[in-house]
């Protein structure tokens, strides 16, 4: 009796957990909300927030678009960071110091993962549009507290 009352149950919830697997989250191009990069970022990219809340634990979804030329100066993370170019080339590197003839170009339809804790910077070389998700939230340490825009009025991204 008590098997035919739990499985009663787990039949009753059925159709609720199909209504919650039906919650999705679809958004075209033209609905995204661009805006200056936050602080911690160099300025001249434009970001929009696909899904979920970067500034908060949870999942999130991030657009960058970056102008050619623009540089992220050697940086960690304290999650993993996850990335797929969408349109141009970005170019990866690991380090603890910006070089430009090291790492590698990511051209559109590519991805890179820079790992939990992982020394990384990156370029483009023309305008691009990057796709970027993880766990929130999102934080950046820079290797050199110089490069750190959040410190200083001078952006390492003119270097």
């Amino acid at each position: 009796m008590r098997t035919t009352a739990i499985a009663a149950i787990l039949l009753a919830a059925l159709p609720a957990a199909a209504l919650a697997m039906d919650d999705h989250v679809a958004v075209q191009p033209n609905a995204l909300k661009w805006g200056p990069a936050p602080p911690g970022l160099p300025p001249g990219a434009q970001v929009a927030v696909v899904a979920g809340d970067p500034s908060k634990d949870g999942p999130y979804v991030v657009r960058a678009k970056v102008p050619s030329g623009y540089k992220i100066p050697p940086h960690t993370h304290p999650t993993d960071e996850n990335v797929t170019v969408l349109s141009g080339t970005f170019h990866i590197a690991m380090g603890d110091k910006f070089d430009t003839k090291k790492g590698e170009a990511v051209r559109a339809g590519g991805f890179f993962v820079a790992q939990k804790g992982m020394q990384h910077y990156g370029w483009s070389t023309g305008p691009t549009l990057i796709q970027i998700h993880g766990m929130g939230p999102f934080a950046i340490t820079y290797v050199n507290p110089a490069d750190d825009p959040r410190n200083n009025t001078k952006t390492s991204a003119k270097k």
